[in-house]
């Protein structure tokens, strides 16, 4: 946290430094000496806007996007109340100032904020700056919960022992320190600092409060988990009904108008990249023609919105007769569910293997998203088989158009079990929004470089 504030506060020297730079030069003069004033303050002012906006809360911090909606917040608050007072006092304001100056502290204090976020995630993942967590709740759901916080370390949770109803088998892999009515002691023996309650009968409301009485003496979190799987927070609010907290569940945003800012982003967004990669396309179809013979692209059938077929494009990046080899090697499948993935498929060609690697053969979907059959962001485009397999709960991957990226691609890709690749997908139906197409986009860049799952 002191980190953070110290590189907002020269987050905000920096930009008012740089925005005097540019409009006034080196020289100072009665006229713009009060814009170097600005310039020294700017950095408390930025932190306080930040603060008032709670970007400093813990539970907002290093997970999730609320902590980037909320910079951004501030930093349209500060254009904003600056537009207000200019106006409201006649000040002779220098708007080109003004409008480098607060921009260029919004999106730096992004950067720095993303930074320290990384940072933070691979020090989790060494297994350092980790809260060690005493779960409560039945062993199936304890399993589950200890499973995925294994797989998502950058959590920052590490799950040490549990307490389960008495009764049960106790076999959840994990020491087990008594029942729920021995959590407090729990957190004790296990030097635990975090406590997950999860959703079970046995803890109501009245046994939830008493729990929470005896873990405040020592500071101890307490973390509830909903039973609402993968509902983000801005879709939930609390209603007081004559003292009884209702959790009000927000339906998904399918439609309306943030889908049409979708729809013109997707389109926008695609014809801009496919004239900035023309010469790397172009470059790429030399290198497939001279590889293999065959077409340069790939096209195959999958399913978009509401079940709607396409033809999906793609650079070519396996030898003509794959489909005819397919049966040669079935048996090779690594992947769980209804994919069929190979890492060392011999099909594949070496300019295929490299394109793969990288993502590139995935460029020309490109096509796709300026034909409004895919979006730059959304769940994974499945084949019709695929979709013929689909429990009814899987088919709501069908209610938003397929994409390029998604949840799916910056998560793992081909390495991910079946069912959660599912989840993922499912959670981006259930929760979109702009700013979480940018951050997967963001991510994308990230896991192409690793080459994370991709094969």
């Amino acid at each position: 946290m002191r980190r953070l504030l110290i590189g907002d506060l020269l987050v905000g020297l920096g930009a008012g430094a740089l925005a005097f730079e540019v409009r006034f030069g080196q020289t100072v003069t009665s006229y713009n000496r009060v814009y170097l004033l600005l310039s020294v303050l700017l950095p408390v002012v930025l932190v306080g806007m930040l603060a008032l906006h709670r970007t400093y809360e813990g539970r907002f911090l290093y997970v999730g996007t609320e902590e980037y909606q909320r910079v951004i917040r501030s930093g349209l608050s500060l254009i904003a109340a600056a537009a207000i007072v200019s106006y409201a006092f006649d000040l002779p304001t220098a708007r080109f100032y003004v409008l480098v100056a607060l921009p260029v502290a919004t999106g730096s204090t992004l950067v720095v904020r993303f930074v320290a976020r990384k940072r933070l995630h691979r020090a989790r993942g060494r297994g350092d700056c980790l809260r060690r967590v005493v779960v409560v709740g039945h062993e199936l759901a304890v399993v589950h919960i200890t499973r995925q916080l294994r797989r998502e370390r950058y959590h920052g949770l590490e799950v040490v022992g549990a307490c389960l109803p008495a009764g049960g088998d106790g076999d959840v892999g994990l020491p087990v320190y008594g029942t729920f009515d021995d959590v407090a002691d729990a957190v004790d023996v296990a030097a635990a600092d975090t406590v997950i309650v999860l959703s079970c009968p046995e803890l109501d409301g009245h046994a939830l409060r008493r729990l929470a009485w005896r873990l405040e003496r020592d500071e101890v979190d307490l973390i509830v988990a909903s039973a609402l799987v993968d509902v983000a927070g801005d879709r939930t609010t609390i209603r007081p009904v004559d003292g009884l907290p209702m959790l009000h569940v927000e339906h998904p945003r399918l439609v309306g108008g943030a889908r049409v800012v979708k729809e013109i982003v997707d389109r926008v967004g695609a014809a801009l990249l496919l004239a900035l990669l023309s010469p790397l396309l172009l470059t790429l179809a030399v290198r497939i023609r001279r590889d293999s013979p065959g077409p340069v692209f790939f096209r195959q059938v999958r399913v978009g919105r509401d079940g709607q077929r396409f033809v999906i494009y793609k650079f070519r990046s396996m030898y003509l007769d794959a489909e005819a080899r397919l049966a040669e090697v079935r048996h090779l499948n690594e992947h769980d569910g209804v994919l069929f993935k190979v890492r060392d498929d011999p099909r594949v060609t070496p300019v295929g293997r490299w394109l793969r690697r990288l993502s590139l053969d995935e460029l020309p979907q490109l096509l796709n998203v300026l034909r409004g059959q895919m979006s730059l962001v959304g769940p994974r485009p499945p084949l019709p088989e695929e979709v013929a397999a689909y429990p009814d709960d899987v088919r709501r991957r069908l209610a938003v158009k397929p994409g390029m990226t998604g949840l799916w691609q910056v998560s793992g890709r081909s390495d991910l079990p079946w069912e959660e690749a599912v989840r993922l997908d499912l959670r981006y139906v259930e929760n979109w929004s702009l700013s979480f197409d940018l951050v997967i986009m963001a991510r994308t860049v990230s896991a192409v470089a690793r080459s994370a799952g991709a094969y």
